[in-house]
C-alpha cells in the first residue's frame, strides 16, 4: 500500500509539472518565512529554506523566476506534496504572500512545432568572440542561428530590418527563443538554413554546442 500511495503522489505532481491542467490550490500548504535560497551545484537556485527549517524543493527552470518574485525575509504560501517524517516539501507553487506574485511549475518549457514569426530587428545579437548569432526583434522575441548563416545572411540581419523566420519555439517564464531554420524578409521569401539540428539533450536541455566546437588548446611550449 505505501508503494501504491507512493506512486499515485510522484504521478500527481508529475501531472502538475506538465501543464496547468490541475489547480495547484488542491494541494496541501504549507506557510513560512524564506531564510535563504539553495543552490545546485553549478549555482543555480534549485529550492528554499524557511525559518523553522522547512526545505523547500522546486525544478531547477524555476530558479531564476523564484529569484524575481521571492527574497529571503519574504512570508510565503507553498503548495505541494509535504514528506513524511521530514520537514520537506516538494513544491508546484510558490507565491509570495506579501506581494501576491506566484512561481508555478507548468513543466521545463512549452515547446511548440515550426512556426513563421515576422518582426522588426532591434538588435543584433553576438557570441562571446563577437560573431553574430542572432538578433532581438521588437516584440522581444530572440531569434538564434549558427554564426556562419548569420554572416550569410548580414545583409539583412540589421537593426531596423523587417524580417520573417520559421523554426523551432521555445516559450518560457522568461521569454521566447526561435531556433531559426529559415530566414528572409517575409513569408514568402526565406531561404533553408544549412546543416541539420543540433541533437537535444535529456529533459530538454540542447545538445552539443551548435555554434562549433571550442578552440584548440595551444601547443605546448618548446622544451628547452
Amino acid at each position: 500500500m505505501a508503494a501504491l500511495l507512493a506512486t499515485v503522489a510522484i504521478g500527481t505532481v508529475a501531472a502538475y509539472a506538465q501543464g496547468a491542467l490541475w489547480d495547484p490550490a488542491q494541494l496541501p500548504e504549507s506557510r513560512g518565512t524564506v531564510k535563504q535560497y539553495t543552490l545546485a551545484p553549478r549555482g543555480e537556485v534549485d529550492g528554499l529554506i524557511l525559518n523553522d527549517g522547512t526545505e523547500v524543493h522546486i525544478p531547477k527552470h524555476l530558479g531564476a523566476q523564484m529569484v524575481f518574485a521571492i527574497r529571503p525575509g519574504d512570508d510565503v504560501s507553498i503548495r505541494g506534496l509535504k514528506a513524511r517524517g521530514l520537514p520537506m516539501v516538494d513544491a508546484v507553487s510558490i507565491t509570495n504572500v506579501n506581494t501576491g506574485k506566484t512561481v508555478v511549475d507548468n513543466g521545463r518549457e512549452f515547446r511548440g512545432p515550426d512556426q513563421t514569426v515576422s518582426g522588426r530587428i532591434s538588435v543584433v545579437l553576438h557570441g562571446r568572440r563577437g560573431e553574430v548569432n542572432g538578433a532581438l526583434l521588437e516584440d522581444g522575441t530572440v531569434l538564434r542561428m549558427p554564426p556562419p548563416e548569420a554572416e550569410r545572411f548580414s545583409g539583412s540581419l540589421q537593426a531596423g530590418q523587417a524580417v520573417s523566420v520559421r523554426g523551432d519555439i521555445v516559450s518560457t517564464a522568461l521569454g521566447r527563443v526561435i531556433d531559426v531554420q529559415a530566414f528572409g524578409s517575409s513569408p514568402e521569401q526565406m531561404t533553408e538554413l544549412a546543416g541539420p539540428r543540433p541533437p537535444r539533450g535529456p529533459k530538454g536541455e540542447k545538445g552539443p554546442d551548435r555554434f562549433g566546437p571550442p578552440p584548440p588548446p595551444p601547443p605546448p611550449p618548446p622544451r628547452g
